[in-house]
């Protein structure tokens, strides 16, 4: 049986909910080593002068109170090439045990609907090579994989390094 759930917009108090799944989902790519930021860092770019981000939490009644499970972070990029703005979603997350009751699906859904009413050219997101639940649910709900792209980044001390003048 499907356990009930409620999708909404994150709010200022979410913050430390919020990040507590960020390090759950650090923790299940491997990558705990990685998740250096904070619950006031989210706090900030969430809802500070300059909001960076934009997030959903998926909730579930525990004895009364709501129990964050999941959560769905994307924010604005654009696409030269269409002339719009585009909608990236940077991470998409429910904890395992909650899984397989339509909350991931829900939070997608409705990121892709704000894509749409915003008049967005693409909707865009990345996944891990060996996350194949996640490629096959993508590939259900439609999506394409891009084989030819890859994505590269830049941190810590390379990035300071590229953003001299010489």
């Amino acid at each position: 049986m499907r356990q009930a759930f409620t999708v909404r917009d994150a709010q200022p108090g979410d913050a430390p909910a919020l990040y507590e799944l960020v390090r759950e989902l650090a923790a299940y790519e491997k990558l705990s080593h990685q998740c250096v930021g904070s619950a006031d860092q989210l706090h900030e770019h969430l809802w500070g002068p300059r909001p960076y981000i934009e997030a959903l939490l998926a909730e579930v009644d525990r004895g009364g109170h709501a129990h964050a499970v999941g959560f769905a972070l994307y924010y604005h990029n654009y696409s030269s090439f269409l002339a719009k703005p585009g909608l990236y979603l940077e991470d998409l997350f429910v904890l395992p045990e909650y899984r397989r009751n339509g909350i991931g699906e829900a939070m997608f859904r409705e990121v892709a609907k704000r894509a749409v009413a915003r008049e967005c050219g693409r909707f865009e997101w990345a996944v891990l090579d060996w996350n194949t639940p996640a490629l096959d649910f993508y590939r259900a709900l439609g999506a394409t994989v891009l084989p030819e792209w890859r994505n590269c980044r830049a941190t810590g001390q390379t990035l300071r390094n590229m953003a001299e003048l010489e």
